[in-house]
């Protein structure tokens, strides 16, 4: 049995793709391969929690606080009062973080991104000898992973990290905060593309980087053959009664310019003038600039649109969420921000077609023509051509689903994922040791 420290920025109920990630890693980790994991994060629930005390976070009396299904999690406080000085000094009295000879200012960055948590790093370096054979942190370029690194200095022990590095964002690029990947022992690119960029622009060796993609719980999300009584109907719930033929597009993440939220609100008005019965449905957090866009696109004749937040949601196997994409007649996240994108791999698990951009690792997870299709990131008028095309035709839009159902099931169950990144684990340990 190896022991594994899991460092991740949230945890559940925090929702996002590099949270879910590491939850179903230490859930099949630990039970089918017999690994010992402990989860140490931040209590930050939503992003801005990670810096600002303003933001959302789990108070230690609430539900999911220090157990998430069967695991154990040891959350800590966000030190906001800490200034960067004083974040700076502490760290300058370890001698493990001065051996990683960091770049000053960009570690300013990481500082600045959060979470900070004084308390974490107390905990660890009082306590040198966990007994942690691995350490595997994520995402890229949060403080987190400073933290990792600190502690696999001090302990001798490997440390991985899954940045899920958006290279098509060029903020993502900054040479100085590269400088800090180079120091893990292994990085876990999502695709190929990702395993290219951090090779050919970051000048990371590629012996210090293996590609494992991420994966679904295909069997929660594939359609059943015979709908039993008690099913749960999205359509029954939320269209109205004489509408229950209309097509139903779902876009799940984040609702930012990023992810391209926007750009599909924008596209809604040239989509209604080709087809008229058509439901909208969003799925996940809102930012500001989101909910002004669809406050003018509401006001549109004919516009239907659903908006879901987490707070309306019991969390990733929320049944309205998997009903949604049961019965979505098309999966569309024209985003530039994502390493991978899960959300895809659901859709294709209820024998969906996607659209995704044509940009960053997206051309790599989605095969055009074959199982979705792609389109230019943030242009509304190829995304309303690409939808009109897909709800025109039926036997297009069953030909493509079926494609990424049969390429679900076969390369991206978290089984499958679960077993290589076990494989990882224990030949960087034996080579430890």
């Amino acid at each position: 049995m190896n022991n594994i420290l899991y460092l991740p920025t949230r945890f559940f109920p925090s929702i996002s793709g590099a949270e879910f990630y590491f939850q179903r890693m230490a859930e099949i980790l630990s039970t089918k391969f017999k690994n010992n994991i402990d989860i140490l994060t931040s209590n930050a629930i939503d992003f801005k929690a990670l810096r600002n005390s303003e933001g959302k976070t789990i108070k230690p009396h609430e539900k999911y606080y220090d157990k998430v299904n069967h695991l154990n999690i040891k959350r800590f406080p966000v030190s906001y009062n800490a200034s960067e000085k004083d974040i700076l000094n502490k760290l300058k009295a370890i001698p493990t973080f001065v051996k990683l000879e960091l770049n000053e200012e960009g570690l300013k960055t990481f500082i600045k991104n959060g979470p900070y948590s004084e308390d974490l790093l107390d905990d660890l370096l009082n306590k040198p000898k966990l007994g942690y054979d691995l350490i595997h942190t994520t995402f890229f370029p949060y403080f987190n992973c400073i933290i990792g690194l600190i502690l696999g200095n001090l302990i001798n022990k490997p440390v991985v990290c899954t940045p899920f590095f958006h290279f098509s964002n060029p903020r993502y690029s900054d040479l100085q905060l590269i400088e800090v990947l180079k120091k893990f022992d292994l990085i876990i690119a999502c695709t190929n593309l990702e395993k290219k960029f951090l090779i050919q622009k970051c000048s990371i060796l590629p012996s210090k980087i293996k590609v494992i993609p991420m994966g679904v719980d295909y069997d929660r999300f594939k359609p059943v053959h015979k709908t039993p009584l008690n099913h749960y109907s999205f359509k029954q719930k939320f269209f109205d009664k004489k509408e229950k033929n209309y097509k139903l597009i779902l876009f799940c993440g984040y609702k930012n310019y990023e992810k391209g939220a926007l750009s599909i609100l924008k596209s809604i008005p040239s989509i209604l003038k080709k087809i008229k019965k058509v439901y909208f449905v969003f799925i996940g957090p809102s930012t500001i600039a989101f909910n002004s866009e669809l406050s003018k696109i509401s006001k549109l004749d004919k516009a239907k649109i659903i908006n879901f937040t987490p707070e309306n949601l019991t969390g990733y196997y929320d049944k309205k969420k998997i009903a949604v994409f049961k019965e979505a007649d098309i999966y569309l996240m024209p985003s530039r921000s994502d390493a991978f994108g899960i959300s895809f791999l659901e859709a294709w698990s209820a024998g969906k077609p996607v659209i995704g951009a044509k940009i960053g690792a997206t051309p790599e997870v989605i095969r055009e023509g074959v199982d979705g299709f792609l389109v230019e990131f943030d242009n509304p008028k190829d995304i309303a051509e690409k939808v009109i095309i897909l709800l025109k035709n039926k036997r297009l839009r069953k030909k493509l689903g079926l494609a990424g159902q049969s390429k679900v099931y076969h390369k991206y169950t978290w089984d499958i994922i679960a077993k290589e990144t076990d494989k990882i684990y224990k030949n960087l340990i034996k080579f430890q040791y």
